[in-house]
């Protein structure tokens, strides 16, 4: 399981695709998550742009159940920035 990372770690990551699920509520960015995982190559950054409260947990859950590294969440300006590094 990957550690998650603190704010400057989270800044400094390189990611592979932003999936923008901004105004979407659940499902929607975990959906976007699932959609977008597989253009990331193995090892590689997702970064999901989320409104909705509720989608850490839900990204969260969903790393831990399909292996997937859940680095975190920060805080943007009216929006959350969800990170996934792809394991597999």
């Amino acid at each position: 399981m990957e550690a998650q990372l603190d704010p400057a770690g989270l800044a400094a990551l390189q990611t592979a695709k932003v999936a923008d699920a901004r105004g979407s509520a659940c499902p929607g960015p975990l959906l976007e998550a699932k959609k977008g995982i597989g253009s990331v190559p193995v090892g590689g950054v997702l970064e999901i742009l989320t409104t909705d409260p509720q989608t850490k947990s839900d990204i969260g859950a969903w790393c831990n159940k399909v292996g997937h590294g859940f680095l975190g969440v920060s805080d943007a300006d009216g929006y959350e920035r969800v990170f996934v590094k792809r394991a597999k």
